[in-house]
């Protein structure tokens, strides 16, 4: 099932065969943040800092994989986002790759192809890395830092799920206050402007900054010849690589180490200023505001005393004995790196350069988002580019800036590449934060971070449907803005997606997954209506459970589950109606169970996948059922040549299904994807502006369909046709 190389056509995607290519698609698989051999998750304790580990078998085994792909497939997606960590390959030290995994990914790569699959590589992080309460980079990146992760927890350097003292506890949505931590704010700005803030940082005759950045290209470039070396993967199978997951600036920009900016919303647990992690990072004692996210936002609930005992998150000297590395004399190990550049005075605790951050230091140029994503990330995007394009040469880069942050200023520059794709992530703060689907008000983010609104209070929109239509205008807005400022380029949402364990795992208790499917269905609302040539929605993980979710710091997000359980069938595939359910059901002829889906009548959705001339606008009315898809075309299909639609069996059984078109046929038909069965729609339509309208069967949602008798109901497609 080889696809066709995907061409780029100013904003739009196309095959070979000039088809505009819209991307459904997921990421796979978030256990891909975690070692598998041996297994460790964010609340294992046992050899947590033990860099020998191994990523083999991430995202699936072999067997694994055609299970977890057929049923994807199955339900529409044709595209991935192929996670993977620059831990994953460069972990026992510098230079030190992996390629027991490399060749493992080449394996389930082929897989994914033999279903069709288009794919980028995402090299994934959040907040650095394990060791700093995320996923990313290899233990060494922060020894090299002249830091020691085993002393975070006592600093508070880091928040982190495996040396919380009760993993049981770890609170919701805590681990990306790292990003406003001593380790992750030091390690981002080591790594994307260490030439201009630590100038004094040089290991191996390089600035640290150049020392990491080379080594995880390098990283990179080394999975990228496995995949190429393997000859059939490139351009029509791997199609890109995406750059960096959600670039941070770390301390770039900060105007006083003193202060917690307003527009820094996320506030849980406690907050240290940049200055107070400074001096607990160095075992000082301070009493520190403590806050929690509550359904308006964050509140400050009172303070802690941080107290190290004069413990210190900078490494002592013997760290670099592990490494063949040499530091540079003018590096002093077992010292606040900051202190050493002049920000502060140890043997006084006393703040000397509170705007240190504010302005490049040699130049006294003004260091804001503006400058940080125009210069250090953008030196950082062309050394990553042009080194994988040294390998594959006609690779698709995904740009992806700073999460919200305005893009990169490179409209009609030599930057302004033709095989450019914008990536962008988007989740709903209100849902996610809280954990709760909230129909009566949510909030414009977008908007308020643009400047669209005088006062918080205008930002705020009240009902269900304002916060939809709100939803997709931010997207909107953030698809029209990409193209403003990088050019003529397609553009993809590439993280979003919903809590599954909202209100207290709510759901898991009672099987309603309403909530679920409201939030979710507003997500795709707002996808459809964005403009978007399409997203990778977080996410897949075929190890997620009901106890710990994705395994990895509380998060919940998964459309699978092993908990959630359907019937199987001996023949084909499982049952289409309680699959898409996600609901426990047992099926009386093999009275079997297998792992399944939760809430997804609200993903498992029609699509436009391949379309003769170009898409206008499509969408689906979940409550009605209903499917409307406009495009505009100068030439008209053939025989050989039509669109095609993904009409899920679930919500448009063919016996059900009524189809409405401005001219043209159409035939829906069943097909076969390694012994599974896939619905699509084929549409064979003139030239001009067509319209089609797919009504299928209306359920309630969020819960089991069952028949006359109480029964889960089963509906089963044949191939149909229309003229």
């Amino acid at each position: 099932m080889a696809n066709k190389p995907i061409t780029i056509d100013g904003t739009r995607l196309r095959d070979s065969d000039g088809r505009e290519v819209t991307f459904r698609g997921i990421n796979v698989d978030a256990g891909c943040k975690l070692p598998r051999h041996p297994i460790q998750t964010s609340h294992d304790r046992d050899n947590f800092f033990d860099p020998k580990v191994s990523f083999v078998d991430r995202p699936y085994n072999e067997e694994e994989a055609h299970v977890h792909f057929a049923r994807l497939k199955r339900w529409g997606y044709n595209v991935i986002r192929y996670i993977f960590t620059w831990e994953a390959l460069e972990h026992e030290g510098p230079g030190i790759y992996d390629h027991d995994f490399i060749a493992h990914t080449v394996k389930i790569l082929r897989i994914a192809k033999s279903y069709g699959f288009y794919v980028f590589m995402d090299p994934h992080q959040d907040v650095w890395s394990r060791f700093t309460g995320g996923s990313g980079s290899p233990l060494w990146t922060l020894h090299a830092c002249g830091l020691d992760p085993e002393k975070f927890h006592s600093t508070q350097a880091a928040v982190v799920h495996n040396t919380w003292s009760d993993v049981t506890d770890f609170p919701k949505m805590l681990w990306p206050t790292n990003y406003t931590r001593l380790a992750t704010e030091t390690t981002f700005t080591l790594f994307f402007a260490g030439r201009d803030f630590a100038p004094n940082a040089i290991i191996d005759g390089k600035n640290i900054q150049d020392y990491l950045t080379d080594h995880y290209v390098d990283a990179c470039v080394e999975l990228a010849k496995g995949i190429h070396a393997a000859g059939d993967l490139e351009d029509v199978c791997v199609i890109g690589w995406e750059t960096l997951n959600e670039p941070h600036r770390g301390l770039v920009g900060w105007e006083d180490l003193n202060v917690l900016p307003d527009d820094l919303k996320m506030r849980k647990g406690t907050m240290p200023t940049p200055w107070q992690s400074l001096l607990t990072g160095s075992g000082r004692a301070i009493e520190i505001d403590v806050y929690d996210f509550g359904s308006f936002g964050p509140h400050k609930t009172g303070t802690e005393l941080v107290d190290p005992q004069d413990t210190s998150a900078w490494a002592d000297p013997a760290i670099d004995d592990r490494y063949s590395w040499k530091r540079d004399l003018n590096w002093k190990l077992g010292q606040c790196l900051w202190a050493q550049v002049g920000v502060w005075e140890p043997s006084q605790d006393q703040l000397l350069l509170p705007n240190y951050f504010s302005k490049i230091p040699r130049t006294g140029e003004k260091a804001d988002y503006d400058l940080f994503t125009n210069t250090h990330y953008m030196e950082h995007f062309r050394k990553y580019r042009d080194a994988i394009r040294g390998v594959h040469k006609d690779a698709v880069i995904l740009m992806e800036g700073p999460v919200l942050e305005i893009p990169p200023k490179i409209k009609d520059t030599k930057d302004d590449d033709k095989r450019l794709i914008y990536a962008s992530h988007y989740y709903d703060g209100v849902t996610l934060l809280n954990k709760h689907w909230n129909k009566f008000w949510n909030f414009d983010i977008v908007g308020f971070m643009r400047g669209k609104y005088s006062s918080p209070a205008f930002a705020v929109k009240i009902g269900e449907t304002n916060i939809r239509n709100c939803l997709r205008d931010q997207l909107a807005y953030l698809q029209k803005e990409a193209v403003e400022m990088t050019g003529q380029h397609p553009f993809l949402f590439t993280e979003i997606g919903i809590p599954y364990d909202m209100d207290d795992s709510y759901a898991y208790r009672t099987g309603d997954f309403s909530s679920q499917v409201a939030a979710l269905d507003a997500n795709h609302f707002a996808l459809e209506g964005s403009g978007a040539n399409g997203f990778t929605l977080w996410t897949y993980a075929g190890h997620n459970n009901h106890q710990w979710g994705e395994n990895w710091n509380g998060e919940d997000l998964s459309i699978f589950c092993e908990d959630d359980t359907v019937p199987t069938r001996t023949s084909i595939s499982a049952s289409s109606a309680t699959e898409a359910a996600g609901q426990v059901a047992t099926n009386s002829s093999t009275n079997t169970k297998s792992p399944g889906l939760r809430a997804a009548e609200a993903f498992i959705r029609p699509s436009p996948h391949l379309t003769v001339g170009d898409v206008l606008s499509y969408g689906f009315d979940l409550r009605n059922c209903i499917f409307t898809f406009t495009l505009t075309t100068e030439r008209p299909c053939t025989d050989d040549l039509c669109t095609e639609v993904f009409l899920p069996e679930f919500h448009f059984p063919a016996e059900k299904t009524h189809v409405e078109v401005s001219g043209g046929k159409w035939a829906i038909e069943l097909r076969d994807v390694q012994g599974e069965s896939m619905q699509m729609l084929k549409w064979w339509h003139g030239e001009g502006e067509q319209k089609i309208k797919v009504t299928g069967v209306r359920r309630k949602l969020g819960v089991p369909p069952t028949g006359p008798n109480g029964e889960v109901e089963e509906q089963r497609s044949r191939d149909t046709s229309r003229s």
